[in-house]
């Protein structure tokens, strides 16, 4: 008898524990122009605000193609670069296309601290996060 209701127990534990994990939402936000930069990191940091706060959110933003052109360490806006400090600092994650990075002769060195390469490619990493129910967002 004793055992069933242990096992329920745990049913309803893993089933308590997965929810709380899921109640953080995964967002992935798309940047390809450098005109558009400012404007996504506004938009992610009063997302951040609106949903209230980094600890309810995980989110990750994926650039590619001409966009590198505002995230470069040298041709970046104080704006940007102060947005792209906080929202890190705020468990943002930065993902810079591997294609796009080849295609310009540039490493994530040259880059704004933080960032990390999208290998497969930028457009591969955004379409590997929708398929782990990340919600997609193109400013």
């Amino acid at each position: 008898m004793k055992t069933p209701l242990i096992a329920a127990a745990m049913i309803v534990l893993t089933h308590t524990t997965l929810a709380l994990a899921a109640d953080k939402l995964n967002v992935v936000y798309h940047v390809s122009e450098a005109e558009t930069v400012p404007f996504a990191l506004n938009n992610m940091q009063n997302h951040i605000d609106g949903i209230g706060g980094p600890d309810k959110i995980n989110m990750i933003l994926v650039a590619h193609g001409a966009a590198i052109n505002a995230l470069t360490d040298i041709e970046a806006t104080d704006k940007v670069r102060g947005a792209v400090e906080k929202l890190r600092a705020e468990g943002v994650e930065f993902d810079m296309c591997g294609n796009t990075l080849e295609s310009a002769g540039l490493k994530t060195d040259d880059l704004l601290p933080g960032f990390i390469e999208a290998s497969k490619g930028g457009v591969t990493r955004i379409g590997e996060l929708q398929s782990q129910g990340y919600v997609y967002i193109r400013p």
